[in-house]
């Protein structure tokens, strides 16, 4: 199973949010390029980057620090964070980027973002964040109403590679994971799911490791990390660790 070191860009800091609630913020690193590097000398495969001013006004801010991150890095970096057209893909994909996360335009405008997948394939990954088993888009500040289950079902459908599932209840408040609802949706969708939101221990991630047979292909942890209730050595071999 993958251990994803997340790195939420705001302001051009490294930070962490409770519930993604963008007043409640706490500053890691004023130096987001350092931590990526950072995690890559810790062992990480590959890094999981948000935009989060680009979540919240729906467009990439923080772009020349991804550039740099990419350009440091000998290691893959997936992006999301206000990527709402294919231009913007493009850009990413053209700096670098390994794959691109899509969450909002996969709800709200299908068209656009079947035109993504069919450009860009296996690039992009859908994330899928749910607060009480619904939909929220626009940086999780608004509610669709549409279940996950269904969601997950829709697009994968139409031929979405793997899916990123964050709890936002639980995202930054090192609760542990919402172990059902993705095995639940991985189950439902039949393609790679990654859990996000919500791990405090090496525990939380032997729990879903337990389920990676049941399409759990990996797990991004953030604000246990850098709390440093484990270190990311120790994520990965929870990670790999067979029984």
């Amino acid at each position: 199973m993958i251990i994803y070191p997340a790195i939420d860009i705001k302001d051009g800091k490294c930070v962490r949010l409770l519930q993604g609630q963008a007043d409640k913020v706490t500053v890691y690193d004023d130096n987001p390029v350092r931590m990526a590097l950072r995690w890559q000398k810790h062992g990480a495969d590959i890094i999981h980057v948000v935009d989060l001013d680009g979540a919240f006004q729906g467009l990439p801010k923080n772009l020349e620090t991804v550039r740099k991150i990419v350009q440091e890095l000998d290691i893959p970096v997936q992006f999301g964070g206000g990527v709402r057209g294919i231009e913007a893909i493009q850009r990413l994909l053209d700096m670098g980027v390994g794959q691109v996360v899509l969450g909002t335009i996969a709800i709200t405008e299908p068209t656009v973002f079947h035109r993504a997948l069919e450009m860009f394939g296996e690039r992009i990954v859908v994330g899928l964040d749910g607060r009480q088993g619904k939909v929220a888009v626009e940086g999780w500040t608004k509610d669709t109403g549409q279940n996950i289950i269904e969601a997950g079902r829709k697009l994968a459908e139409l031929g979405v590679s793997r899916i990123i599932y964050t709890d936002i209840a639980r995202d930054g408040m090192q609760v542990g994971p919402n172990v059902q609802a993705t095995r639940s949706l991985a189950r439902a969708v039949g393609v790679p799911v990654t859990a996000s939101g919500g791990i405090a221990t090496l525990d939380d991630i032997r729990a879903l490791k337990a389920i990676e047979s049941e399409g759990v292909e990996g797990v991004i942890v953030g604000k246990a990390l850098y709390e440093k209730a484990f270190t990311l050595e120790e994520a990965i071999k929870a990670a790999g660790d067979a029984g």
